[in-house]
């Protein structure tokens, strides 16, 4: 469970269920508008097989990424990517297991629309 439950300001739990496909990238953008050229408030990357890279964009700048090489996926298999908002980051979970955090640079509450693309496919949903 993500830490400081008492401490949420906002709770959204974004769960993903993914297969594989033959371009081994995943994108996962939270943006602050309802249009794909709005601010990001939290860029997830995956390149399978090598990192993991977190950022956010606001006012047409990218700021300073975050990357990780624990990247946890399985060549062929599914997996869900549970994404919590928690007051000050996000708490990124794979398949049940903490994975990331990300430190939250947008306002409370700015997300307005979810964006998954690049090499993957989107099995089913839930916030």
């Amino acid at each position: 469970m993500p830490p400081c439950l008492a401490n949420f300001l906002l709770v959204c739990f974004c769960i993903l269920r993914f297969a594989l496909s033959k371009e081994p990238q995943l994108q996962v953008d939270f943006h602050t508008g309802m249009d794909a050229d709005s601010d990001i408030a939290f860029h997830f990357q995956v390149c399978f097989g090598h990192c993991v890279a977190m950022n956010s964009h606001e006012c047409g700048v990218w700021e300073c990424e975050v990357k990780s090489d624990n990247v946890p996926f399985e060549d062929g298999k599914s997996f869900d990517l549970h994404v919590s908002v928690l007051d000050n980051e996000y708490w990124v979970m794979v398949s049940s297991q903490h994975c990331y955090s990300f430190a939250r640079r947008l306002l409370p509450g700015s997300v307005k629309m979810v964006q998954v693309w690049r090499g993957v496919s989107l099995i089913s949903t839930c916030v």
